[in-house]
């Protein structure tokens, strides 16, 4: 096979394929379209990048040449999974169909449904959809699936990883068993095999490359390093992809950053702004019309670096795209091949980078076994700080607990005890509280003259714990601290705080 010509395609999609520049289809296109003008069921894998919306939008608009739409009616149906995807789906359709009267309508979220029923309402021959859209439509009575004669499936992986598949099972049921289905998928997860089984009629499984495998186009490399600190393994993450960004110099001409979460998303696009790179985020939680201008923006060139979640992981064409960086690695394998795909396409070369840390490790670890080979590892850019490969230094332990430990009273009585002592044994005993104290009260008056000739007994301190414990301990603690200050009462103690309150020995 060496040209469309030999296609079977009508004569104007050829003329349509030969004003965009393309006289030799891919592996994918050159084995899909065949089966898919017979009228066969079609089960496709490829690697992202391949061609494989133009495997079945070819087949589809000559295949749709003859005939004509109903009102609410649609003659076939195209499911994907993003909103990107699906305009993406709609402008390749445009192209190759600009020769023929055959309609279409696009159904997306964040577009009015009016404007969307005025075009069912007409009548369209390619239905373009994302399946959460689609069954809205249906629900609200603006729409019947049942003269659907074509019906495709695009990145079906991905429509397992956000959830679409009970979506997809319905909107199979709604459709005619004698539907021809073309389904493309870039790898084959288990659960979409049963899909295929259930729904499809004796495919012709083409397989132009090995599942999950990436392009030999494309060089990919990965920076391992370890951060100073965990709460700044994302700040050193930033600027380590700035020193990538200068490093690459020369061959860099644009990029794509993928992050895990659309709130990092924000954050990395600001951080680039910031320092004086044309930069913009694009994720679900922007407006419809925002995503359009950034995606256009960054394919004319007016944005040079699209900071994204995995909405822009999957199926979107945007040529010429020189450096995929993947700020963090992703959760899921099979988003690994994705992301990468959006370079090196068409034969082109691209250069990727992914930023591990080793918190990343088991993820590092899946994806090297998903495609069955390990990501070369180099050093971290010139001018990086040294501590991205050590262990920062700590504070010991001990240290950090010891204002706790002199907060603790008592350590504090503990310390201070001899020196505590010695001023007791030093200093006058107030002799007049303590006679009109009862008899019981002398041995504890005598107390601190007897623990200075001998600081060392425990019996004494034994005794004074005693005291302390049956209300007596006051005369004890003015006998110790008399010559000195005491904490919290100044330089001197009131008189009646030394007195004892006790009931009489002879009342008890």
């Amino acid at each position: 096979m060496t040209n469309f010509s030999e296609l079977n395609l009508d004569p104007k999609v050829l003329q349509a394929i030969e004003e965009t520049g393309y006289l030799t289809p891919t592996p994918i296109q050159a084995q899909a379209i065949p089966p898919a003008l017979l009228g066969k069921d079609v089960l496709g894998i490829a690697q992202t990048g391949t061609g494989k919306t133009a495997s079945f939008t070819l087949p589809m608009v000559t295949l749709l040449s003859k005939g004509r739409a109903r009102a609410r009616m649609p003659r076939s149906l195209v499911l994907a999974p993003t909103r990107e995807l699906a305009a993406q789906v709609a402008e390749n359709f445009d192209t190759y169909s600009k020769y023929t009267k055959l309609t279409k309508a696009l159904l997306i979220g964040g577009v009015s449904f009016n404007e969307q029923d005025k075009l069912i309402d007409r009548g369209v021959d390619v239905l373009i959809a994302t399946p959460g859209r689609l069954l809205d439509h249906f629900e609200r009575g603006k729409l019947l699936l049942t003269g659907v004669q074509i019906m495709v499936v695009d990145e079906a992986d991905r429509m397992l990883d956000m959830g679409f598949i009970p979506d997809i099972e319905r909107i199979f049921q709604l459709t005619p068993f004698t539907r021809q289905t073309l389904f493309f998928s870039a790898t084959m997860p288990p659960e979409i095999e049963r899909l295929t089984n259930t729904f499809l009629n004796a495919p012709v499984k083409i397989e132009v490359a090995r599942q999950a495998t990436t392009s030999e186009t494309i060089s990919q490399r990965l920076v391992h390093f370890r951060p100073s600190r965990k709460d700044r393994t994302a700040s050193e993450k930033r600027t380590m992809l700035r020193a990538l960004i200068e490093a690459e110099g020369d061959a860099f001409r644009n990029a794509i950053i993928f992050c895990n979460r659309k709130v990092e998303v924000d954050v990395v696009a600001k951080s680039l702004k910031k320092y004086g790179y044309n930069a913009e985020p694009i994720h679900g939680d922007l407006d419809q019309s925002h995503r359009t201008r950034t995606l256009d923006g960054f394919r004319d060139g007016s944005i040079t670096f699209l900071v994204a979640s995995d909405v822009a992981a999957r199926g979107l064409d945007i040529p010429n795209v020189s450096h995929i960086f993947n700020f963090d690695v992703p959760t899921h394998a099979e988003d690994y091949v994705h992301r990468i795909g959006r370079t090196g396409r068409a034969g082109k070369t691209g250069i990727t980078y992914m930023l591990a840390t080793p918190a990343d490790d088991k993820y590092l670890a899946a994806i090297e076994d998903l495609v069955k080979q390990p990501i070369p590892r180099v050093e971290a850019p010139a001018g990086m700080p040294e501590n991205s490969r050590k262990e920062p230094s700590r504070p010991e332990p001990e240290t950090e607990r010891e204002p706790t430990r002199r907060r603790n009273p008592r350590k504090v009585r503990s310390s201070s005890a001899p020196a505590a002592e010695a001023q007791a044994a030093e200093a006058p005993v107030v002799a007049a509280p303590v006679a009109q104290a009862p008899v019981a009260e002398v041995n504890v008056v005598a107390a601190p003259a007897e623990v200075a000739e001998r600081p060392e007994r425990p019996e004494r301190r034994q005794s004074r714990r005693s005291s302390s414990r049956t209300g007596r301990g006051e005369a004890r603690d003015g006998g110790r601290d008399g010559g000195g200050p005491v904490v919290g009462m100044g330089d001197h103690v009131p008189d009646f705080l030394l007195r004892s309150f006790a009931a009489d020995p002879k009342e008890v």
